[in-house]
């Protein structure tokens, strides 16, 4: 009896679904965005490892002018800025070589790592 009163207004609003094109619209378009987004974040991360390179090298560019200021000479290996008293550097950088004239040069090891 209930079912005899129901109108057919009402049935289709108990029967309404999204259809199958919309799904498949919505998947494309969060595939898209999902795209855009590990581009985006894969960008930021190899910018990331460049700065951290700038940054330790002109750490060490400090440092040496810092021991230059203090010693009346440039260094002539790394050892000389991380040992001893007056250490300007906490631990040894392993993507750089230093000179006796102050230039900083990268190792192998810094190249793979995208340090230049």
């Amino acid at each position: 009896m209930l079912n005899r009163t129901r109108s057919r207004e009402d049935q289709n609003l108990l029967e309404r679904g999204f259809t199958l094109v919309e799904l498949l619209i919505v998947i494309v378009i969060l595939g898209i965005l999902a795209g855009i987004v590990v581009f985006a974040v894969g960008n930021l991360t190899t910018n990331a490892k460049t700065n951290a390179c700038n940054t330790e090298k002109q750490t060490i560019s400090t440092a040496l002018e810092a021991y230059k200021a203090q010693n009346g000479s440039y260094p002539a290996n790394m050892a000389a800025l991380t040992t001893g008293a007056n250490a300007l550097l906490k631990s040894t950088p392993v993507n750089y070589t230093i000179d006796g004239a102050g230039a900083i040069s990268v190792t192998a090891a810094g190249t793979a790592n995208t340090c230049t």
